[in-house]
């Protein structure tokens, strides 16, 4: 009986499946997308919750509850934005930042505060990713290097300082404007 040592073991669809989502995850900004989402579910339902203690009901529902819904519903699809249109991350950032001010004031303080932070973090987090550099390969690498020129310096880049090829003045001399003495 003999075993076939060379065989590549299968992957499963578990694997599969978490390799999938990690590809996904890694290229966008995902916990911004799921800080946003996070904020807009307290936004939208606390203002139509019941509280029960005991025989106590307590009813959180206010005259801006609309408002409220709205304004979670328009995070969560944020939350979405951020996920599945990267390119559109810096405005999805920008506007759910503005939301979860506003909810301060019209869903009973941004979801008692856990909204109005997850979606202050969210936004920011998303205003503050930047898409990777692929990986290039060591192949790659010195084919590029062999054939490129050394890079020149453009004008108007680098230290303003740099292009100003003397030294500082000694104290006493002129250094220009402001020492001409109106008599």
């Amino acid at each position: 009986m003999s075993t076939n040592i060379d065989a590549a073991p299968a992957e499963s669809f578990v694997t599969r499946g978490r390799l999938a989502f990690r590809r996904f995850r890694w290229g966008r900004p995902f916990w911004a997308g799921l800080f946003t989402i996070i904020a807009g579910l307290p936004i939208a339902y606390l203002p139509y919750a019941n509280l029960t203690l005991g025989q106590l009901t307590i009813r959180m529902a206010t005259t801006a509850g609309a408002g409220s819904l709205v304004i979670g519903i328009l995070l969560v699809v944020l939350g979405l934005t951020i996920w599945f249109q990267p390119q559109a991350r810096i405005f999805a950032g920008v506007a759910a930042i503005l939301l979860s001010l506003v909810s301060l004031v019209v869903s009973n303080f941004g979801g008692f505060l856990v909204g109005f932070v997850f979606g202050m973090v969210g936004g920011g987090m998303s205003i503050a990713w930047v898409p990777g550099e692929p990986v290039a390969s060591p192949a790659d690498e010195a084919d590029d290097t062999a054939d490129r020129e050394p890079p020149v310096p453009t004008p108007g880049t680098g230290s303003a300082l740099a292009s100003f090829g003397s030294t500082a003045p000694a104290s006493g001399e002129g250094t220009g404007k402001g020492n001409q003495r109106a008599d």
